[in-house]
């Protein structure tokens, strides 16, 4: 953040004009990035909705929205925010009596639905890039088939072979009789795993959740491309595509409360390497920032206190096990 705030100061007059930049903006294109950014968020709540429906707990849009804008409001104001944000987001479900292991499981595959829509994305920004880009996708698609094959050769392996399957079951006890930890995890992870497939069989229905993840990523996107044309800046297609993709995937790893100053000037340069002049290329990144960050905190942090104050008053209404009562999620 020092850093950040080191380039700022020594970029100033760039600074000072993207800031003269963002005042000019026009309002029409701005109010549709606002609503590019709403259909974003409303993707990810029906990603959620949906694992929960495939889970048998019916719960309407906005209670999950409910949910979802709290958790990236913890997400993205507090130091550590992706542990603390899941944390608080297991707690939610479970006091609407959500079974823990279900629970898990949202919250797993929920995270692999975002990671696979968004490396669709990174997929479409290579292929656009011209030869050379694609040939690095073609030499990643070739090692990921590669590694698919060897898991899926070791499982066969495991399934079939009487030796193998003692073998890792030997290694699997000593390690076990070491560390007593491990035996927890292990029972942990093999409950979640198996809720997680058995959500929906088929891959026929997962077409759904994994189009609302990716749209979740289109809209942020459009959002993106918005602002820079409320800008009146030229969008340099497809360097928008790879700067936003590029932003997106160091972004998850939340080394400042919410990215801030990281996320703006990683964005910011990346869209002037591909061309946009640096005073538009920041102004385009703080008026994105506006609009994905800034306005949702807010709203965010307001789903946050209700959704905690109305778990513990429907968690403190249950009654105690044994009474006869139901405590299902659609009260």
């Amino acid at each position: 953040m020092a850093a950040v705030a080191a380039v700022a100061v020594a970029r100033r007059d760039e600074v000072a004009g993207a800031v003269r930049l963002v005042t000019h903006v026009d309002p029409l294109l701005l109010a549709a990035g606002a609503a590019c950014q709403a259909a974003s968020l409303l993707c990810f709540a029906g990603v959620w909705r949906w694992l929960l429906h495939a889970g048998g707990a019916r719960w309407p849009l906005h209670r999950v929205a409910g949910v979802t804008l709290g958790s990236n409001a913890v997400s993205g104001a507090l130091p550590g925010g992706a542990v603390l944000a899941t944390a608080w987001a297991y707690r939610q479900l479970r006091r609407r009596a959500v079974d823990p292991t279900l629970a898990a499981a949202i919250l797993a595959v929920a995270g692999a639905l975002s990671a696979l829509g968004l490396g669709v994305l990174g997929a479409i920004a290579l292929l656009a890039s011209g030869p050379a880009a694609r040939g690095v996708l073609v030499r990643a698609v070739v090692v990921l088939v590669i590694v698919l094959a060897v898991a899926a050769a070791g499982l066969a392996l495991v399934r079939w072979s009487a030796t193998v399957r003692r073998i890792v079951r030997g290694i699997w006890a000593r390690g076990a009789r070491r560390y007593g930890w491990t035996r927890n995890v292990r029972t942990a992870v093999v409950r979640v795993a198996a809720q997680a497939w058995h959500l929906q069989p088929g891959v026929r229905h997962w077409i759904s959740p994994a189009l609302q993840a990716l749209l979740n990523w289109g809209f942020d996107l459009a959002c993106l491309v918005l602002c820079m044309r409320a800008l009146h800046v030229a969008v340099p297609w497809p360097g928008v595509l790879a700067a936003y993709v590029l932003t997106q995937i160091p972004a998850s790893l939340r080394l400042t409360p919410g990215n801030l100053g990281l996320f703006e000037a990683g964005l910011a340069a990346l869209l002037a390497a591909y061309g946009v002049p640096a005073r538009q290329a920041l102004a385009a990144a703080l008026l994105y920032r506006a609009l994905s960050f800034w306005a949702v905190q807010p709203i965010g942090w307001a789903c946050c206190a209700t959704v905690t104050l109305h778990g513990r008053r429907e968690e403190n209404a249950q009654p105690p096990a044994g009474t006869g009562q139901s405590t299902g999620p659609d009260r």
